[in-house]
């Protein structure tokens, strides 16, 4: 099991969904404590992506044992996000 952390900012957008998608993102976050194969945003990019609905997380593996959460938000943020 992973311990989480969460990267300055990386509630930009989940923060303005309304509750009940906060809710369903949550339980998705949570997941991402025991998920074994997690896929690359890019080969060779240290960030992995999981899907929602059309919602992307993105987050990477800091230590052995520790995953930060770096992103949270929809399909076009996600894009304007992972470009920059």
């Amino acid at each position: 099991m992973f311990e989480l952390t969460y990267a300055e900012g990386w509630d930009r957008y989940f923060s303005k969904f309304d509750n009940s998608l906060k809710q369903k993102i949550w339980k998705k976050i949570q997941q991402i404590k025991v998920l074994t194969n997690p896929r690359h945003l890019k080969h060779g990019e240290p960030f992995f992506v999981e899907e929602t609905g059309q919602y992307r997380l993105c987050f990477k593996q800091t230590a052995k044992n520790t995953r930060q959460i770096i992103f949270v938000g929809n399909h076009k943020q996600y894009e304007k996000w992972y470009k920059r």
